[in-house]
């Protein structure tokens, strides 16, 4: 089983992607983490002193690296499906799923962590909502494109994911 879990920051990736692979019985790979561990350094350090745009080609190489695997859980950054043809590759090498919780969720969830967060941490508080909403309607094409999407996320259990990803195979 290969299993993509993608969305926007704050979306429940990492926290939903460690207690599905556990249930699954599969390794577990939080994209970002491996960045940071390859590149020895935050990912807010990445976009500071290498720009956006290698940390993208970084994603891109990893999610091509870790899911020649035979099986496997990654949680993807916000940011992967839209560069490159990463959602391309996601779809073709495994099953693809959009973590999609309803935007206040998403919002107070930024506000919380906003420091590790590179594309925010400078922002007001105030300009979080804006920021959210733009990105979005950005982004909202490539994670249409999911084979699966779970809304609200933040009222999901275990046993919904494994009920979709058996509806879907």
């Amino acid at each position: 089983m290969k299993i993509f879990l993608l969305g926007f920051m704050g979306a429940g990736k990492s926290y939903w992607g460690k207690q599905l692979a556990e249930h699954l019985e599969l390794p577990f790979y939080d994209l970002d983490d491996v960045i940071v561990e390859a590149e020895e350094m935050s990912i807010s350090d990445i976009f500071a002193t290498k720009g956006e745009d290698y940390f993208r080609a970084r994603e891109s190489f990893w999610l091509r690296e870790l899911s020649e695997g035979e099986n496997f859980l990654i949680s993807c950054g916000g940011g992967v499906p839209c560069f490159q043809d990463n959602m391309d590759v996601m779809n073709e090498r495994g099953t693809t799923i959009w973590l999609n919780p309803e935007l206040p969720v998403i919002v107070d969830r930024l506000k919380r962590k906003k420091s590790k967060r590179p594309l925010i941490a400078d922002l007001p508080d105030d300009e979080i909502l804006a920021f959210v909403e733009k990105k979005l309607a950005e982004r909202q094409p490539f994670y249409q494109q999911a084979q699966i999407t779970i809304a609200e996320t933040d009222t999901v259990t275990l046993e919904t994911f494994t009920k979709r990803l058996n509806d879907n195979a």
